[in-house]
């Protein structure tokens, strides 16, 4: 790895409810890169545990206001002319660091954000460029893995902070792309999913959350269609879907399946939050 990647690169990872995985995963990071970490759900402990051990590591306690807001927040902390956006859960070869950087030279940072190939996902839910291919556009880099130039990123505008959960990453290379600025794929460099980011213990509280995030991924994607594509488009794609939402709802008290109306009155809250216009104010 090129000695000189400290003041070339830094890393970025969000927390939430996620002290054992953060702890795992930043034992592997070389103590030549610099890490920010952006703990979102008052964890002092791992504030105090961490920087104890790692001199290149700074944790930051922040009100949770999303995973856009939060990068957007870390940016503004990193003196580096790249960063990596990367979640906990992710396995990644640091050597490859220097791939990204060969490539964004190679394209004069004329770019979005980089991504690698993922070799543990579901072909029809997560989008990649043929296999084939050494590097190749794609409309939108997976948010849990993105190779920035930070000037870049200032120039498009950032994360939009509306965006709690879910499609942040998307309206980013949309917004990029609109500007000229493409995102690509480097196949070479391969990484791996192992789990979750939020490790959560009790049901209930487990429950919650997944109901959270059913309630974030429709007011997301709602809010990016109508804002990249207009009103119109959005409710014509979205009436539909919500009247299949509130059938669903009937059908399932009818035979009392309590769990799947709790989790379709969600995802109907959600929709009818964005489409009024409302913050996509729901917390764990």
């Amino acid at each position: 790895m090129n000695k000189n990647i400290s003041k070339k690169l830094t890393i970025i990872l969000i927390a939430y409810k996620s002290e054992k995985i953060i702890n795992a995963f930043v034992k592997k990071i070389p103590n030549n890169i610099k890490v920010i970490i952006v703990e979102n759900s008052n964890n002092l402990l791992l504030k105090k545990q961490v920087e104890k051990k790692y001199r290149n590591i700074k944790v930051y306690i922040k009100k949770n206001e999303g995973v856009g807001a939060s990068i957007n927040y870390a940016v503004k902390k990193i003196k580096t002319e790249f960063f990596i956006q990367i979640s906990p859960d992710i396995k990644f070869n640091y050597q490859d660091i220097n791939k990204f950087i060969k490539v964004a030279k190679k394209l004069n940072n004329k770019f979005s954000a980089l991504g690698p190939r993922f070799l543990n996902v579901n072909s029809k839910s997560h989008k990649q460029i043929n296999q084939n291919l050494e590097i190749g556009s794609i409309d939108s880099i997976h948010g849990s893995f993105m190779f920035i130039n930070k000037k870049r990123f200032k120039e498009i505008g950032g994360f939009d902070n509306k965006f709690f959960l879910y499609f942040e990453e998307t309206d980013y290379c949309k917004r990029a792309f609109n500007r000229g600025l493409k995102a690509y794929q480097i196949n070479e460099i391969k990484v791996k999913t192992e789990g979750r980011s939020v490790f959560i213990n009790n049901k209930k509280e487990k429950k919650e959350l997944n109901n959270v995030l059913i309630w974030h991924f429709i007011w997301s994607k709602y809010y990016f269609i109508k804002k990249n594509y207009g009103i119109t488009m959005s409710l014509l794609i979205f009436f539909p879907i919500m009247i299949r939402i509130i059938l669903k709802i009937i059908f399932y008290q009818t035979i009392n399946k309590k769990e799947l109306i709790e989790k379709y009155k969600y995802r109907l809250s959600g929709l009818m939050n964005s489409i009024r216009g409302k913050n996509s104010s729901l917390r764990p």
